[in-house]
């Protein structure tokens, strides 16, 4: 059920495949913990495998915000505002 995808391929995404796969990690997850909760949930380790996807796709989306961030910064630095 749940994929371990590397932070590598996360990075080559774009912002909205990233909003997409954390939409679809959280949903999993739940689902996951209701299995979990009903004792129906066959492999326990799909639970870890989804929250560190979501750990990573949230990384990611931070780095890409500070990274803009600077970005900004730098260009003010140039511009004497």
């Amino acid at each position: 059920m749940a994929k371990a995808i590397k932070a590598s391929e996360l990075r080559g995404m774009s912002d909205e495949q990233l909003a997409l796969t954390l939409q679809e990690a959280r949903t999993t997850l739940f689902k996951l913990r209701v299995q979990a909760s009903t004792e129906r949930l066959d492999t326990v380790s799909n639970l870890r495998v989804n929250r560190k996807l979501i750990a990573r796709v949230l990384t990611i989306q931070r780095e890409r915000a500070l990274q803009q961030k600077a970005e900004q910064v730098a260009v003010q630095a140039n511009t004497g505002a």
